[in-house]
């Protein structure tokens, strides 16, 4: 099949839609459900990220995409107690895969919210359990288990978009695409990243461990299908907070660090100690955690509605006390997918536990960077490599 009929595109006022190809057939097959414009967008930039992942890791990887950004991205390190915990995972028992998938969607578990997944593997029966309890729009896998197809085919009614992609494909060297009616043609960024990006260390602190190494490429991955201007900052094989599609660099870095504080906030002891009402659901929880780390919380106890949530009141997690427990996350690796301006990006970043940095360089004020990163003992790599997406 070369061509594939769509409701509407990005809205329901764009008629007609389709997906086609010039040459040749669709490289995928819809195996269940319906799936839309965006869908597609998401599940193809998906699957290309998870590929690029597992080539340079070694291990199986997912994504999970909301409007043509990836929201989590990760590869299949065991998750620690803690991380089974905030990721609700404690009643399946967990492979490769599913470690894969719960850190990619417990990342940013609001932005996450009817995602669209890629998995670099066939998808297997415990993924499919994860991706069940979730709300999602579908999922792209090069295979999926008889007991995973069956599982997955039965969410949302049998609606549930499932796409079965074909891995050896391989798309044309020239992309095109229209924007008022002008046709646009590149190259595709077909760029490698690989350790070789990451040789060029320009700061005091010039050694990377293999973990940074990993996780740095982790970043970079994610960039490259991120919509610009973008940063990633990752830990322990898992982007933690990623700020995508901002006018300026400080608001990347920013807005993806916000994103990575509340991430290890969820951790703290006073949030894993919150006891919520009995059937509560999954996205109310993760709204009512989302506002007991925020300023809002103090509504809520002046408003008198934390019963509706909690059985018991939680005490307020001061700012001090949040402060206390941000200052014990470290090892993050952040990755920019052009060059930072001001060392103010640093700055920020140390707030958020970075010690490790990958950016294109290139800026005239690359000195005043460099010197920021020194202060801190960072390591920072210049790849040289802009990774802006579009």
């Amino acid at each position: 099949m070369n061509e594939m009929q769509l409701k509407y595109g990005c809205n329901p006022n764009q008629k007609p839609s389709r997906v086609f190809m010039e040459n040749g057939n669709l490289p995928f097959e819809v195996l269940c459900g319906k799936p839309g414009y965006i869908n597609l967008l998401d599940a193809l930039n998906g699957w290309q990220l998870v590929k690029e992942l597992k080539k340079a890791t070694g291990l199986p990887a997912a994504t999970s995409f909301k409007h043509v950004s990836p929201a989590g991205a990760a590869v299949g390190l065991p998750l620690s107690d803690t991380l089974k915990k905030i990721y609700f995972t404690d009643d399946v028992e967990l492979t490769p895969l599913a470690n894969a998938y719960a850190r990619a969607r417990g990342a940013d578990r609001m932005s996450s919210f009817g995602d669209f997944i890629a998995l670099s593997d066939e998808c297997d029966k415990a993924t499919a359990l994860l991706i069940k309890k979730e709300v999602s729009d579908g999922v792209i896998a090069p295979g999926y288990s008889d007991e995973a197809l069956e599982i997955l085919k039965a969410k949302k009614k049998g609606n549930y978009n499932i796409i079965k992609i074909d891995e050896n494909y391989i798309p044309e060297e020239i992309e095109r695409k229209q924007v008022f009616g002008v046709t646009f043609e590149q190259g595709r960024n077909n760029l490698d990243i690989n350790d070789e990006l990451l040789s060029n260390l320009v700061t005091n602190n010039n050694t990377l461990s293999d973990d940074a190494k990993r996780d740095l490429k982790i970043a970079l991955i994610t960039l490259k299908y991120t919509q610009s201007n973008s940063v990633c900052y990752v830990k322990d094989g898992q982007a933690i907070g990623i700020g995508a599609g901002q006018q300026s660099r400080i608001h990347c870095t920013r807005l993806a660090g916000n994103k990575a504080d509340i991430w290890w906030l969820r951790q703290a002891p006073q949030v894993l100690s919150l006891q919520f009402v009995d059937g509560i659901k999954r996205a109310d929880r993760d709204n009512a955690i989302d506002v007991y780390i925020s300023d809002e919380y103090m509504d809520v106890l002046a408003d008198g509605v934390w019963e509706k949530t909690f059985k018991v009141k939680p005490p307020v997690f001061t700012k001090e006390e949040q402060r206390a427990w941000l200052d014990k996350n470290t090892d993050v690796a952040l990755g920019s997918d052009a060059f930072f301006p001001f060392g103010d990006n640093i700055e920020r970043a140390k707030k958020s536990g970075v010690t490790v940095i990958a950016q294109p360089g290139g800026s005239i004020r690359d000195d005043n960077v460099i010197e920021t990163c020194n202060k801190y003992n960072m390591a920072m790599a210049f790849t040289g490599i802009r990774l802006f997406h579009h």
